[in-house]
């Protein structure tokens, strides 16, 4: 099987709101359009979307 033919599981995790300020979700990571686009991206977008994402939310979690 190819990597194009692998489904890739959505970052979706049910807490769907979008911060104002880094317009960000505030469960998944993602912009709107990353969001929308999802279901269109081919499988290796998504994955590459989904490394973007680990660095994202390392980068915009404060624990403080």
């Amino acid at each position: 099987m190819s990597d194009n033919t692998v489904e890739v599981q959505s970052p979706c995790i049910g807490v769907c709101s979008i911060d104002e300020t880094s317009g960000f979700c505030n469960g998944c990571y993602r912009t709107i359009a990353e969001i929308r686009g999802w279901w269109d991206m081919q499988p290796t977008e998504q994955k590459d979307l989904l490394s973007v994402l680990e660095t994202r939310q390392s980068e915009t979690v404060n624990f403080d």
